[in-house]
């Protein structure tokens, strides 16, 4: 690093610790007012807000909820997305849920915002000393929300064999692959996202393998019957579901080890009383995999499974999957600028690199289009997810966050951006964006089966 990019990186740094207790508050104020996926409206005025008041002039409204400013350098040169997301998850038992919708951060959106922010703060001030530029992007809906109407939107799409959105809504379930379609990224060469990890986890992680999944929802259809006069006129669509359910079950060890196949389900009844035979049922299954073709594998054994249940009790079965992410490789040599600006600030006593993880991220869906890196910090108690899920250390969370991605951003753009070339001429080709959405789009699809 030359003496002028170090001298860059000091300046960002103390800008940024000057408003450490403003950046550490703003986490906290999100963290207190979630929203879910695609409807993140107040959240997203909040964070433009921000970008305003530091003299940028945001887009809104991308993909519904989505924001995006540019931080731009002394010259042309690549340009560096810092992502945040918009999103909390629907956990109404969340001791931190909004009464009214459910919405809880048991993942830890609220603390990549604030860090986004402050690293805004710092870079606001040495862009002037860049080559290229910064894209501060807030993308909605990372969580999957309401799952049965992304399915019948999918279906609606697949059978009139058209991908426009239209005037329906969003066409994806997660949103950066909204935003990927409606050219957000197309201007973006790289990208980085800092998730708040487990409680009891690394302080930082970098360089972590993560799950890809597709929703698979099983429709059982049967008919009813008197359930205790003559149940045998009947066709138990519940009990079908769960002959598929126990299928499920079997189906785990039959799944090699390296692909890393989670299989995580619902059963739900339908129509009628306690007096009747079920005539409908539903089972909902997410399927998760370490890659595209293990995923594709698991997904064909779930829907055979379903078959086998209706087949057991003669019933009707359509099944509807979903490509929900696809699975994330980041780019090593982006991970290693990340990683050393983190070690810089955080220290090399509690960091680990490597892991795979068996959640899903559509920082995924963004890794198939350029190199990313979406590395973990601390800060946070409990597990993802989960009702005991919350940051309590909101400088570990954000204000760490914010120092180590302003001097990533340094390290890649300073000293004729040299750095961020090596990054993109060493990672691995990317798809094109229209193949990706082809990807992601035949992926989709309905079968309808029952016995003749």
């Amino acid at each position: 690093m030359s003496p002028a990019a170090a001298h860059s990186k000091q300046v960002a740094h103390r800008a940024i610790e000057e408003r450490a207790d403003d950046i550490a508050a703003l986490s906290e104020e999100l963290m207190l007012r979630p929203e879910p996926g695609y409807a993140e409206h107040a959240t997203a005025a909040r964070f433009t807000s921000w970008l305003q008041q530091l003299g940028l002039s945001p887009r809104t409204g991308l993909a519904g909820t989505g924001v995006k400013a540019v931080l731009e350098g002394r010259g042309p040169g690549p340009r560096i997305a810092l992502v945040g997301e918009l999103d909390a998850l629907t956990l109404p038992a969340h001791p931190l849920a909004d009464p009214a919708t459910g919405a809880a951060h048991a993942c830890g959106h609220h603390a990549q915002l604030a860090a986004v922010a402050g690293a805004a703060l710092g870079l606001r001030e040495v862009m002037a000393e860049l080559d290229g530029s910064v894209a501060l992007i807030a993308a909605p809906a990372e969580e999957l929300g309401d799952v049965d109407r992304a399915v019948d939107a999918a279906a609606r799409r697949t059978d009139s064999g058209s991908g426009d959105a239209g005037g329906q809504g969003p066409e994806f379930p997660v949103g950066k692959a909204e935003l990927l379609r409606i050219g957000a990224f197309d201007d973006v060469d790289m990208a980085v996202l800092v998730h708040t990890g487990r409680g009891g986890g690394p302080r930082f992680s970098v360089g972590d393998t993560l799950n890809g999944s597709c929703v698979v929802r099983a429709r059982f259809g049967g008919r009813s019957a008197h359930a205790g006069s003559s149940p045998w006129l009947g066709v138990n669509a519940l009990k079908a579901a769960a002959m598929a359910a126990h299928g499920l079950d079997a189906q785990r060890e039959t799944f090699p080890d390296s692909d890393h196949v989670r299989l995580n389900y619902l059963v739900s009844g339908g129509e009628g009383g306690l007096g009747s035979v079920p005539p409908a049922a539903a089972l909902h299954t997410m399927v998760r995999a370490g890659n595209a073709e293990a995923l594709q594998r698991a997904v064909h054994v779930v829907a055979r499974t379903m078959r086998a249940g209706a087949l057991a009790l003669g019933a009707r079965v359509e099944t509807d999957t979903l490509a929900a992410y696809l699975p994330l490789r980041s780019a090593p040599g982006l991970d290693d600028v990340v990683e050393r600006n983190a070690h810089s600030v955080v220290g090399t006593a509690e960091t680990a690199r490597g892991r795979h993880l068996g959640a899903c991220t559509d920082m995924g869906d963004l890794g198939h289009v350029m190199p990313v890196s979406h590395p973990y910090s601390g800060g946070a108690a409990g597990d993802h997810h989960s009702t005991d899920y919350r940051v309590h250390d909101h400088r570990a969370a954000a204000v760490e966050p914010a120092l180590y991605l302003a001097g990533t951003v340094v390290d890649l753009l300073g000293d004729g951006a040299a750095a961020a070339r090596r990054v993109l001429a060493e990672s691995p080709p990317r798809m094109p964006i229209p193949q990706y959405l082809a990807l992601r789009r035949g992926m989709n699809r309905r079968e309808t089966w029952e016995e003749r």
